[in-house]
């Protein structure tokens, strides 16, 4: 744990963890713009997989994949994916050191609270799981297997979980940071 705090104490300089963030966000809303529609466009009106926080079973994933067609799993395989393949990563790294930045603001960088830098690792896991889950799922479709489907959505909802953790986590930092900025700013 000690290196942990030293590896995140060395790197949380305010332009460092700035231009991940910026870099991270500009993965994720290419997703958002570029990916994501250009995959759904054959989902008609269906959810992909990695957008079900719920999860989902199996007649879902065969409704979805029927309907998403040949060109649909493709692209879904070939485009959305391979950026899904970058983003976990940037993800845990940037929100690790996002939450290391503000655990030092407040002079807290130490266990147990070092423990919330786990968390958006633990995000990023969760979803390579569930995109390696995915592409198995793609791969394999139309001899899909029930246990290959229920672990998938079993890392989807994982990652969502510990991605709401995560930012009811930061909230509650930056409340306190902001309460503690007040209180300094109205009694000095």
């Amino acid at each position: 744990m000690q290196r942990l705090i030293k590896y995140i104490a060395s790197n949380v300089q305010g332009k460092k963890v700035l231009m991940l963030f910026v870099i991270t966000n500009m993965v994720y809303g290419f997703m958002l713009v570029v990916t994501i529609p250009k995959t759904i466009a054959y989902a008609n009106g269906m959810k992909l997989l990695d957008m079900m926080p719920t999860g989902y079973d199996y007649n879902y994933v065969v409704d979805l994949f029927n309907t998403l067609s040949v060109e649909g799993r493709h692209i879904y395989l070939t485009n959305q994916i391979p950026v899904d393949m970058v983003y976990p990563f940037l993800f845990g790294l940037t929100y690790c050191l996002v939450i290391g930045y503000f655990l030092k603001k407040l002079n807290i960088l130490k266990e147990p609270f070092v423990f919330l830098c786990v968390l958006p690792i633990i995000v990023g896991v969760s979803d390579y799981l569930e995109n390696f889950g995915i592409i198995t799922l793609l791969n394999t479709y139309p001899d899909l297997s029930r246990l290959e489907v229920n672990l998938t959505m079993i890392a989807s909802m994982l990652k969502s979980v510990s991605t709401s953790v995560y930012f009811v986590a930061l909230i509650v930092l930056l409340l306190v940071l902001g309460v503690k900025t007040l209180k300094l700013k109205i009694y000095s």
